[in-house]
């Protein structure tokens, strides 16, 4: 499928067919996709948790208000990032590259993210959105469906996957084969109200 089509046509779906397991091979692939997604300074922050425990996902869907997406879709996965990635060994993050350029690229991440709370928490979820995508588009490729989700408690969900206090989580998303097709498209607003060019 051409990424434009699996942009088209990728909507949000609410019903799944259950107990329909996915093959790992795309799972893999799946999981690869959403490790190619770009991040800030290449500091690779999302995690994911993959939620395969049927009783975990009772609880997640309870946390996630009813939502049939939790336990019907083939995948559901915990899109989460770790806000302090940034500081944790980052040259890790660019061992593919010589010395000198390696601490050029640490020392200015360092210097950026230094001191600025909302800026790396801004990043792990503009990090999460990204990933998440990513994985949506993919999973179209793939022939799947999905559905992106934060209708959910947060403090419910980061406690029953005992989330380590430096994260954050940025969205759930579910994937599978739709059960019942997406509503109509709700409609675009008018393109002017969306596209300024170079200022408003």
């Amino acid at each position: 499928m051409r990424t434009l089509e699996a942009i088209a046509q990728r909507r949000s779906i609410k019903h799944f067919q259950p107990n329909q397991a996915m093959p790992e091979q795309d799972v893999q692939q799946l999981l690869n996709a959403a490790q190619q997604a770009p991040t800030s300074f290449n500091i690779q922050h999302g995690r994911i948790i993959r939620v395969t425990d049927p009783a975990l996902r009772i609880k997640l869907q309870e946390a996630a208000w009813g939502q049939a997406q939790v336990t019907e879709a083939s995948e559901l996965w915990a899109l989460c990032a770790d806000v302090d990635a940034w500081k944790k060994a980052p040259q890790r993050y660019w061992q593919t590259v010589d010395a000198d350029k390696q601490q050029f690229i640490v020392n200015m991440l360092t210097d950026f993210y230094s001191g600025k709370e909302q800026l790396q928490r801004d990043e792990a979820i503009r990090s999460c959105g990204i990933i998440g995508q990513t994985v949506m588009l993919a999973a179209k490729d793939l022939g799947y469906d999905s559905c992106p989700m934060i209708g959910f408690d947060a403090d419910a969900v980061a406690d029953l996957i005992q989330l380590p206090e430096d994260h954050v989580v940025g969205m759930l998303i579910a994937i599978g084969t739709a059960s019942e097709s997406a509503w109509p498209r709700g409609g675009f607003i008018p393109q002017d109200e969306v596209v300024f060019e170079n200022t408003f």
